[in-house]
């Protein structure tokens, strides 16, 4: 299976760290392109593949094509690749924004187009990736898509109406997580924390709570209920969270970054 990566940005340089590591496919089977020399460079140095500038170059003999541009380029790279993607090609895109049907309109044809929605986390191998198709992808495709976008992270798929909220609840959140990370460490340093470790000691419990909710299968409710003693320290801080509207606050601005992605 040849596959074709267009754009070395660093997002498709996470798919392929974890699609080499986990053996889905070999150096040899993979091509990239980029738009400038320096980029393809660092690339080939890093990973082994083969590398070009020429976008068609990468097409041509894909029999997986990735695209990984910035929305804002993609028009014109579609321009330059359209006559050289086929039907027997599955195209898979992690651009935001992008419609399965705008994606159709600008290739002028139908397409087998699976549309994935990755966050930043795939950058460590911890990425949490939406997954949509259209009606030409074969469920052998879609299997395929699902192995690639699992290599770094963990993937679902969905209908792509519900993207803009995927887009809120975790393509956005990591930025939610980072704030809410910092201002317990600000409160540790207060405290007497040294900053590092106020941020390693807040980092690694947020950590360790995401994992414990995605490994036992409890509810976040039952593990909160755990951490808290009777008339302890923690219920006493959870009360404070609760009389400052931790949880309103957080469901708005999940909705509010719903309502935006879908303006845009």
């Amino acid at each position: 299976m040849k596959i074709g990566v267009i754009g070395l940005g660093n997002m498709a340089k996470a798919i392929l760290s974890g699609m080499l590591a986990k053996g889905i496919v070999t150096k040899e089977d993979v091509i990239g392109s980029a738009a400038t020399q320096a980029t393809i460079d660092k690339v080939r140095e890093q990973y082994g593949i083969a590398v070009t500038l020429d976008n068609r170059e990468v097409a041509k003999g894909a029999d997986v094509l990735l695209l990984a541009v910035k929305p804002q380029f993609m028009a014109d790279v579609i321009g330059q690749i359209r006559d050289d993607v086929t039907e027997d090609m599955l195209v898979i895109t992690i651009a935001a924004g992008k419609t399965i049907n705008w994606y159709e309109e600008v290739f002028g044809k139908r397409i087998r187009l699976v549309r994935c929605m990755p966050n930043t986390p795939a950058m460590v191998g911890e990425g949490c990736t939406a997954v949509c198709r259209n009606d030409r992808v074969t469920q052998e495709d879609m299997d395929y898509a699902m192995t690639l976008m699992n290599s770094f992270g963990r993937a679902s798929e969905i209908r792509e109406g519900l993207m803009d909220a995927f887009s809120a609840v975790s393509g956005s959140s990591p930025a939610y997580v980072f704030m809410f990370i910092e201002a317990m460490a600000d409160a540790g340093v207060a405290a007497g924390l040294p900053r590092k470790q106020a941020y390693e000691f807040a980092a690694q419990a947020v950590f360790g709570s995401a994992k414990m909710v995605l490994e036992t299968g409890r509810h976040p409710g039952e593990l909160k209920d755990m951490v808290c003693s009777p008339a302890g320290t923690t219920i006493e801080a959870v009360r404070v969270l609760e009389e400052k509207g931790l949880r309103g606050a957080v469901m708005d601005a999940v909705g509010a970054c719903v309502e935006k992605a879908k303006k845009l």
